[in-house]
């Protein structure tokens, strides 16, 4: 009978999993609320657990990703600036959307805890200057993210000259600590119903409300840039009509990929579709999946609003200067996501730490991600996958526009064969 259980559980959906567990956890809060101590024990051990391994992930990743030798033609050049142009720009829509509507959230803060924030963009450089350079061990073990992703970009870029040997046992170990993290968030429904249940009990139903209104921002933030910033940046490069290929790309691949909730899960879909676009294989073969681990405009937006209302929460005062800095260091963030269900969600400590912020009510902003992933993770990845068909397509059809051969027929994809 458990076998049988464990096996529908295991082949049911992540993001309906999570949505059962998020009912029965407002159920348990509002009828049953005398088992929620018990109940809250799933989620202390689910965000426990994240803390455990976001350090290492983080680590593995980002070094693996460096030690790769880059020998792309260069004519991918320009989808790869598209990549990092879109990125950042969804950061600033994400940093504008939370100035303009800012949002407190609901965290457990020990009365001896002490919150430490930063006097300005001249002291957040300084503590950004003096984690980077922290020992990597150390930065390890107090979850120093800026140490972190410091040391993995230097040893990934001392691995480069390495033999492929060891290219090998890094793109394994990357594969390992991944598989774990699946593992991890596998049992996400378990601790969301525990963290929604003790976050009611505990705050009353005004917890959801500020969960609704945190989830509000971060929808509004990724239709904007989906519906608004991407057109602009394609009709700034092709000077057409953007919104057939932006339509197109949203339905034929974001709808896909809201549902799988997986970039690389929806690198077929997107291949398909550039070829009915009548792109270059060459190059669509390799920037798709390039796509599918940098181009990650969705998750820069999710590690900005979720690190500001944090900011916002702890009464922290986050400058122009310092807001500017967030956009960057949520992109480079962005940019070294995991690509499993709700990996950026783990990359917020990184945004967090600039601002003095505890790892542990960085972890509980973490949870909170999970608790509003249902929606946030599914449109996320939609944003994240449809934009990497869109640069790609935009990137050749701006060549084919400096040699005259750009007609509007070739911004709608071809029917099936």
């Amino acid at each position: 009978m458990l076998s049988k259980v464990a096996k529908v559980y295991g082949e049911t959906a992540l993001i309906k999993l999570i949505a059962v567990g998020l009912v029965i956890g407002i159920l348990l809060a509002l009828f049953v609320p005398v088992i929620v101590p018990v109940i809250a024990v799933f989620g202390k051990l689910f965000v426990s657990a994240l803390k455990g391994v976001a350090p290492i992930l983080v680590f593995v990743l980002v070094m693996n990703a460096m030690s790769q030798k880059s020998e792309s033609n260069a004519t991918m050049k320009p989808i790869i600036q598209l990549y990092v142009i879109g990125t950042f720009l969804a950061s600033l829509v994400a940093v504008t959307a939370s100035f303009l509507f800012p949002t407190t959230l609901k965290l457990q803060i020990d009365a001896d805890t002490t919150i430490t924030p930063p006097g300005g963009i001249i002291e957040v450089l300084q503590n950004v200057i003096m984690n980077v350079v922290d020992n990597p061990i150390h930065a390890l073990t107090t979850a120093n993210y800026i140490g972190i992703l410091a040391w993995g970009v230097i040893m990934g870029l001392a691995f480069r000259h390495a033999g492929d040997e060891l290219h090998t046992v890094l793109g394994d170990l990357a594969k390992a600590v991944t598989k774990v993290v699946q593992w991890v968030i596998r049992f996400a429904p378990f601790g969301i119903m525990g963290l929604v249940a003790d976050a009611i009990v505990t705050s009353g139903v005004d917890a959801l409300l500020g969960y609704a209104k945190l989830l509000a921002v971060l929808l509004g933030a990724f239709f904007s840039v989906a519906l608004i910033m991407n057109p602009i940046i394609v009709f700034f490069k092709i000077g057409m009509n953007p919104y057939p290929l932006v339509l197109a790309t949203l339905k034929e691949s974001g709808i896909y990929a809201f549902f799988t909730r997986s970039s690389a899960a929806n690198i077929p879909v997107n291949m398909s579709l550039c070829k009915r676009l009548g792109l270059n294989e060459d190059l669509y073969s390799i920037s798709i999946p390039l796509g599918a681990t940098i181009n990650m405009a969705g998750a820069s937006i999710t590690i900005a609003v979720l690190s500001l209302a944090a900011a916002h929460t702890l009464g922290i005062s986050v400058d122009m200067p310092t807001a500017l800095l967030l956009c960057i260091i949520s992109t480079v963030g962005a940019c070294g996501a995991s690509g499993v269900a709700g990996g950026s969600l783990l990359l917020i400590p990184v945004a967090c730490s600039s601002f003095g912020i505890d790892n542990d009510i960085a972890m509980q902003v973490v949870g909170v991600g999970f608790i509003i992933g249902v929606l946030q993770d599914s449109c996320e990845t939609a944003l994240n996958s449809s934009s990497d068909a869109l640069f790609t397509a935009t990137a050749e059809f701006a060549e084919r526009k400096k040699l005259g051969k750009l007609k509007a027929s070739d911004l709608t994809p071809r029917a099936e064969e």
